[in-house]
């Protein structure tokens, strides 16, 4: 911080800083995102490390504002099939939304979302429908049942349905 010579000026030095936070993190945020969605697991890790350590900065330790870092650090290890990693991410996020009394239903919906991926990639297709079906219920409550933001938990429980070839289930799902 440089040396301001009123209160004025650093409550307006101060602003200015945490203004530019905000904007670094949304970019860092948006970025780990655009690695994520090209399949470049690599590249987006350090984005979204970089979008955690500034909202922890702005946020606090125990923020809600800190999951979707979590939750792009976690789909980012799960694509690395760095399993066990993409765990403690979730895990972290889990325990956070469980702490906060203010966390949307779109937070919600990407949390079990995630899960959702993370147990079908460990194999345990039970604990993936759990999770699938909560990410549908939350994401239904935050954009409505016939939104494409929905359709991303129909697609994944479609997919495990087919996978264990129950495929009346799975074209429901699938057209849903």
């Amino acid at each position: 911080m440089p040396f301001y010579n009123s209160e004025e000026e650093r409550k307006h030095g101060l602003q200015q800083l945490q203004q530019r936070q905000k904007h670094l993190i949304e970019f860092c945020y948006t970025v780990a995102q655009k690695y994520l969605f090209e399949g470049k697991h690599e590249d987006a890790v350090p984005a979204a490390l970089h979008s955690l350590r500034f909202r922890m900065n702005v946020h606090g330790l125990s923020s809600v504002e800190l999951v979707p870092a979590y939750l792009l650090l976690a789909e980012a290890s799960l694509g690395l099939g760095r399993i066990v990693q993409a765990e403690e991410y979730l895990c972290q996020a889990q325990w956070t939304v469980l702490k906060s009394t203010e966390c949307s239903y779109a937070t919600h919906s990407l949390l079990h979302r995630n899960l959702g991926l993370l147990y079908m990639a460990k194999e345990n297709y039970e604990e993936a429908r759990y999770h699938l079906a909560n990410d549908i219920y939350f994401a239904s409550c935050a954009f409505g049942t016939e939104d494409i933001r929905t359709s991303g938990g129909y697609f994944h429980l479609a997919n495990i349905f087919y996978g264990l070839k129950k495929l009346d289930r799975a074209d429901t799902l699938y057209t849903k």
